[in-house]
């Protein structure tokens, strides 16, 4: 390899904070049985149909479980935040200044026709990804200034920021593709034709409308490696197609597949009522897990003047019922979000300390005297659907506001415009939530409206900010607040066509707080600059929090086995086994 003064000691992980939970010399992660037997069939359900078996472009609906037979040059733990471990990978060397890292490759790493990965394919895929993959690659990677190829074993990732602690981290997740097979393929066309991978299955055969079928590859390369010790047990993964979740939910009952994951809260409660989960046969369980679940709330576009002032969104805010939607539609299975970083340690809390307040003290006469005196919270109400102290405190909020009763109708008591809401959503499901929400916005005087469109109008109104209220999910899963946060809240991406800061938020004490986020070197850093923020928004108003769930509600039949540690971060499907291998 190349010597350089500048590279730190090789690595066989990388996190963006702290240290690795595994040596070098580990043999598997905690929440795997090293000795699983292998074979055996595992049959999952996906409810849409594909046309496509390539996952990296926009055109196409790629078949579910297809990233199974490609693979990155590192590898996420599942019991620790954001660590990832070496697969194609063996090593990686950070420069002191982390301009740039190095990562150096298996001499063993082979795709499923023998020929061995390398450096070419490495440059050839972040080339590829980022000029003819989704769009999404594009946003990825610009921080990414380059990769160069060194030698056949290394390769070296340029960055643009060396103060963002994620780049090492796209470097790493990035999957690497086949250059030798896509110089005789068109990549950027969909494709029913299995491609060529390297990870532990390859495709045995699919048929777009009924299902589509993966085997392991019983002389994987890495199939000895510590990352992969304990996983992908199964010799046949399979994939049954449903075009409707009620006929998927009776084909579970029925034994037609072996795994499902509920997401309706309705049919947990009352679709399982069976004598085989009385018998132990099929199990239903609820399996606990320590993601971040972020913020998935309704958002208003401040760039309309009626949502101006924080009162009347406040005032908004309070007209949904949380407490009545969670026993009446959702039958007591979720709780109120209080934070756009739920589940970590960048919630805010109680009273801001001593270090967020020397971050907002420059500010403090932009930011509200709550801020300061009283801990974020949501609403609580009587549960009965009408709280009535509630809309009586949003009725004060509006009279405050400007906002008054005239004949019957909320309006302006300047213009006499009335106010109104729309709620623009692509998900029928949300109409039942935001009735609730609609019969006291009207008892208030407030005009509001549900409007579904398809994904085509939607993204149009999105894109030309043609609306004034929409449901958002930030933040899923991201253990670090980062250089997302910046797309979705930094004034210089309020006007971006096409962008993420949905909001138009424009707001000083924000940017500053998003500077210092991602300048970040310690936790100690990033930590209250991260509470601050959340701390700013909630406040702010600018979002109506919906619910979250820490857990997977699973339906199994019980011919598997489970290793005894579950992992905190992900289910580990891929650690189960079939029982009936086991001696």
């Amino acid at each position: 390899m190349l010597a350089s003064a500048a590279l730190a000691a090789p690595s066989h992980g990388i996190a963006p904070f702290g240290n690795l939970k595994y040596p070098s010399d580990f043999k598997h992660f905690d929440y795997v049985n090293p000795n699983a037997p292998k074979g055996g069939r595992i049959k999952l359900s996906h409810t849409a149909t594909f046309d496509s078996l390539n996952p990296f472009i926009l055109k196409g609906v790629p078949a579910p479980g297809v990233a199974a037979i490609f693979e990155s040059l590192m590898v996420a733990s599942l019991d620790e935040p954001q660590a990832y471990y070496g697969l194609i990978a063996e090593s990686v060397d950070m420069a002191d200044d982390r301009s740039y890292a190095d990562f150096t490759l298996r001499k063993e790493a082979r795709w499923h026709d023998g020929k061995p990965i390398t450096a070419d394919d490495v440059v050839f895929s972040f080339e590829t990804l980022k000029e003819k993959g989704h769009p999404s690659f594009r946003i990825l990677y610009k921080p990414i200034d380059k990769v160069e190829k060194l030698d056949a074993r290394h390769v070296r990732f340029h960055f643009s920021d060396p103060k963002n602690r994620e780049l090492p981290l796209l470097a790493a997740s990035m999957n690497v593709l086949p250059k030798h097979y896509y110089e005789t393929h068109e990549f950027d066309k969909t494709t029913l034709e299995p491609p060529l991978g390297s990870g532990p299955y390859r495709i045995k055969s699919a048929d777009a409308a009924r299902s589509i079928t993966y085997e392991r590859v019983k002389d994987y390369w890495g199939k000895d490696l510590p990352v992969n010790r304990g996983l992908y047990n199964f010799d046949e993964m399979v994939f049954d197609i449903y075009r409707d979740e009620t006929v998927a939910v009776e084909a579970i009952k029925s034994a037609q597949y072996d795994v499902r994951e509920e997401y309706i809260a309705r049919n947990w409660a009352t679709a399982y009522s069976l004598p085989a989960i009385d018998r132990g046969e099929l199990i239903k369980v609820n399996i606990p897990n320590k993601i971040p679940r972020g913020m998935q709330a309704f958002l208003f576009n401040k760039r309309q003047e009626k949502f101006a002032d924080p009162r009347v969104r406040e005032a908004i805010g309070l007209t949904m019922d949380f407490e009545w939607m969670n026993q009446t539609l959702f039958y007591g299975a979720y709780t109120r979000t209080d934070s756009f970083f739920q589940n970590t340690d960048f919630m805010a809390k109680d009273l801001p300390d001593a270090q967020e307040l020397a971050l907002l003290e420059p500010f403090r006469k932009d930011l509200p005297a709550a801020l300061f005196t009283t801990p974020p919270a949501q609403p609580k109400s009587d549960g009965t659907g009408y709280d009535r102290s509630n809309l009586l405190k949003a009725q004060t909020l509006l009279n405050d506001a400007g906002w008054i009763m005239r004949d019957g109708k909320r309006v302006h008591h300047a213009t006499g415009q009335p106010l109104s809401v729309e709620f623009l959503m692509r998900q029928r499901t949300f109409e039942k939530v935001v009735g609730g929400m609609i019969r006291n916005l009207k008892r208030l005087g407030i005009g509001a409206t549900f409007r579904y469109v398809d994904d085509s109008q939607y993204q149009k109104r999105i894109d030309d900010r043609d609306f004034d209220v929409v449901s958002v999910w930030w933040n899923l899963g991201l253990f670090f607040p980062g250089n997302e946060q910046v797309g979705f809240w930094h004034s210089s991406q309020a006007d971006v066509i096409g962008g993420n800061n949905l909001s138009g938020m424009k707001a000083p004490v924000i940017d500053a707080l998003l500077e210092r986020i991602v300048q970040a070197k310690t936790l100690d850093q990033l930590t209250p600059a991260a509470r601050a923020l959340d701390r700013v928004l909630l406040w702010d108003h600018v979002a109506i929090p919906h619910w979250y769930l820490s857990s997977w509600r699973m339906l199994y039949w019980n011919k598997f086995g489970r290793p005894d540690i579950a992992p905190l971060y992900g289910l580990g499907l891929e650690s189960w086994w079939s029982k009936e291998l086991e001696q």
